[in-house]
């Protein structure tokens, strides 16, 4: 076990980034705001590992939020990656890489026919909500309650206090004009799901949602939700929309509606498909994909989308999962570190549930031992978050890096092995120990 608690170059570095940057970090998830402290500066990666700037070396669960699903500098990305480079990094204009891409990615995905290359998830489900617009020509949308899809202005927003209600918004700049055709619905709640197609049905022109959540904790679907979702969008016309840029590739090949055998309309995607650079896509049935510009009227455009250096990393990427199916072992691995995580905190009596689906996970400690199940965002902001972020330090300054908040996901890659993840579970042990 390695102490690597002694980072004070991250401390240096994150005061300097503190005057240059807002809350010195370009995306909030990167400020440790949940779990307090100094963020951990990283300055490289190698396999399952990360190393910060002073030195210090950590089994990385992380994982880039979830794209690293070979690990880091995986040989076929990081030479695919110096080819494009030496070819130039952007053109503007066609290439036969995004060809390519598309073609692995319509191969995957059962509900994709046409797909279109953006730069980001947060483009991806903006885009596919003004598709679905343009294509029903209604205006109201219905997101979940701890679903997380991007800093989208209309899913930008909080809920009432019934059950279905239109939103409001839950951050400054987000207008209250913007929020107002927005349902939230709690999720995994299918008789909610019924009731509002009763009352709203014909003026619903999407339905959006993460198949398993990553954004509230790992939260898997019920099959039971789900496939009313699919059921009451069939009946009005709503265009079902599944938010996989975290699960697409990562609980299935082909993602979670693979998996689950429910087929949406449309699905954005994300994380894996660029292999570590920013991308993101919409897809789905040809029929409504025709609407985009400029086979159709929907306007969406980006100078940078499909560029040559994430299409070559998202290629090799998912050329590697599907020559090698890596699927199986990555259970068997995921489900080694929730055993031995839920034996340990079982072992001191600390009340703990561990979700997990595909190559994702989580931890979640209990406030209390009544709550059986974490099923929705109101079970998982009931969580012990001040046990988990000294859970989280525990681990992180004995080489274990975590996600730095109760409501993300674990992610594991095909490159940790067997002796990482027991290695995880002993610092978790050691780490209870002390609790």
């Amino acid at each position: 076990m390695t102490n690597t608690s002694y980072r004070p170059n991250s401390k240096i570095l994150m005061e300097q980034a503190g005057t240059l940057i807002p809350g010195g970090v370009n995306s909030p998830a990167r400020a440790f705001g949940a779990v307090g402290g100094t963020p951990i500066v990283i300055s490289r990666g190698e396999g399952a590992y990360l190393f910060d700037a002073d030195g210090n070396r950590y089994i990385d669960y992380v994982l880039s939020w979830g794209p690293m699903i070979l690990g880091h500098s995986h040989p076929a990305v990081v030479e695919a990656l110096q080819k494009t480079v030496r070819d130039g990094t952007s053109f503007g204009a066609p290439t036969q890489n995004e060809n390519k891409l598309a073609e692995l990615v319509i191969e995957a995905v059962p509900s994709v026919e046409m797909v279109r290359l953006v730069n980001s998830g947060t483009e991806a489900t903006m885009s596919a909500i003004r598709l679905a617009r343009g294509y029903t020509e209604r205006r109201r949308i219905i997101k979940f309650s701890g679903n997380y899809h991007g800093h989208v202005d209309s899913l930008l927003v909080a809920a009432g206090s019934a059950a279905a209600t239109f939103s409001v918004p839950n951050s400054p700049g987000v207008t209250s004009g913007t929020a107002a055709d927005t349902l939230i619905l709690p999720y995994n709640n299918p008789q909610a799901v019924t009731d509002t197609f009763d009352c709203f049905g014909d003026e619903i022109a999407a339905v959006i949602v993460e198949p398993v959540a990553g954004n509230m904790g790992c939260v898997v679907g019920t099959l039971d939700f789900l496939g009313t979702l699919r059921r009451e969008t069939e009946k009005q016309g709503t265009v079902l929309i599944f938010d996989e840029v975290m699960s697409g590739f990562r609980v299935a090949y082909g993602g979670a509606q693979q998996r689950f055998g429910i087929t949406p309309d449309l699905t954005t995607l994300g994380k894996v498909i660029g292999g570590g650079l920013p991308v993101g896509a919409y897809g789905g049935k040809r029929e409504i994909m025709r609407y985009v510009l400029p086979a159709g009227k929907v306007f969406q455009a980006g100078t940078l989308s499909g560029n040559p250096l994430a299409t070559a990393a998202g290629i090799a990427t998912l050329e590697v999962l599907r020559n090698t199916n890596p699927y199986a072992q990555l259970e068997q691995k995921i489900q080694r570190l929730a055993d031995g995580l839920l034996n340990a905190v079982n072992k001191y009596n600390i009340p703990a549930v561990v979700n997990h689906c595909g190559s994702m996970m989580t931890l979640f400690f209990k406030s209390s031992p009544e709550i059986s199940a974490i099923i929705d965002w109101d079970t998982a902001a009931k969580c012990n978050t001040a046990l988990f972020a000294k859970y989280f330090w525990s681990l992180a300054n004995n080489g274990v890096y975590m996600p730095c908040s109760q409501f993300e996901a674990f992610f594991l890659s095909t490159v940790h092995t067997d002796v990482m993840i027991d290695e995880t579970i002993d610092v978790a042990e050691q780490a209870l120990s002390q609790f």
